[in-house]
């Protein structure tokens, strides 16, 4: 007899889809960034952010993860080829959780991942840096940063 070993971070993983369906949202869901932290840290999912090179070095990133920027350069333009390489670094069958600014350009990237194939592709809520808060600042209200998750800078 053989069964699924679940975490609670992947039975949450699981209603996040379901909602997800119910909503019907253009891709798995949208994944708050403690749990995003959780599975990424229990091996359980792929965390590949988003952002540009120049965002990375400048506001810091989260170690260990992925980089395949949805946008270049400082007028970010799109990257054509963000499907083939995000392929290219996780496959299409991971958990892949995908991280940005605010969780935005992430949404966006999450649903041409999705359409491109992908069977398990997430958006990490709120960001590594977060909403702009009434002072026109991140990182005061939520995103990863805020949560002291796992960040570093170079």
């Amino acid at each position: 007899m053989s069964f699924e070993v679940t975490t609670p971070a992947l039975e949450a993983l699981q209603d996040i889809e379901l909602r997800a369906a119910e909503q019907g949202l253009p891709y798995h869901g949208q994944v708050p960034p403690v749990l995003a932290w959780q599975l990424f840290d229990a091996g359980d999912a792929l965390l590949v952010d988003v952002r540009s090179a120049e965002e990375r070095k400048f506001v810091g990133h989260v170690p260990e993860s992925l980089h395949v920027a949805w946008a270049t350069g400082t007028a970010l333009t799109r990257n054509p080829r963000f499907a083939r390489e995000l392929e290219a670094k996780t496959g299409k069958d991971a958990v892949v959780l995908l991280l940005c600014r605010s969780g935005k350009r992430s949404a966006l990237a999450a649903e041409v991942a999705a359409k491109a194939g992908f069977t398990r592709v997430f958006n990490v809520l709120e960001g590594f840096e977060g909403e702009l808060d009434t002072e026109q600042q991140r990182g005061h209200a939520d995103g990863w940063r805020f949560h002291h998750l796992p960040w570093v800078q170079d």
